[in-house]
């Protein structure tokens, strides 16, 4: 596998995996992903932002299109407190994984390089928001490491559950991603 920023020829795929998971919640009762949120045309159009600024991440295996992340600076103003704002912290965003791989880690892998990449940046901390209701996710953070910050909620914003954990280097063959260009 092989991690490369996106190119604009990607938004396709991350539509693609998102509607692929979309579904997939569905089936498990949970309406994570079912509408675009805010709108379709906002969505689309924050995506391909993060591909446009270089902060969006591509999973590859081979010819395959299997995951990708987008991974900033940006923290929500609507969740993190000033202070959490000030703070050093790498922020992971709209992670996806093609279906065919799941259970085979692709996220948690994703997720430490992520944290990686925080501490090359000199990063303390790797943060995300989850969607509010999605218990087996946040179980799914929690696994990977990450704690419950808290979680805010909010009528105009579904993704209210707060995470982080400390960023940590690992050695790439840990990470098991050949790495194609540096961040």
């Amino acid at each position: 596998m092989i991690i490369t920023p996106a190119r604009p020829e990607d938004l396709e795929h991350i539509l693609a995996m998102r509607e692929e998971a979309a579904k997939w919640l569905g089936s498990l009762g949970t309406d994570q992903w079912s509408k675009p949120f805010p709108d379709e045309e906002t969505q689309t159009a924050r995506l391909r932002d993060g591909i446009e600024q270089g902060e969006t991440w591509m999973v590859r295996d081979g010819a395959d299109t299997i995951g990708s992340i987008t991974i900033n600076r940006n923290s929500n103003p609507l969740l993190w407190t000033p202070s959490e704002q000030q703070e050093p912290a790498l922020y992971a965003h709209k992670m996806s994984v093609r279906r065919s791989r799941a259970g085979s880690d692709v996220g948690g892998r994703m997720l430490d390089w992520a944290s990686d990449q925080a501490a090359r940046q000199g990063l303390r901390w790797l943060r995300l928001d989850a969607w509010t209701t999605n218990k087996r996710l946040h179980q799914y953070y929690m696994r990977h490491g990450f704690d419950h910050v808290r979680t805010v909620v909010r009528d105009d914003y579904p993704s209210g559950a707060l995470f982080q954990r400390p960023a940590q280097s690992w050695p790439d063959e840990a990470l098991d991603l050949l790495l194609t260009e540096a961040l």
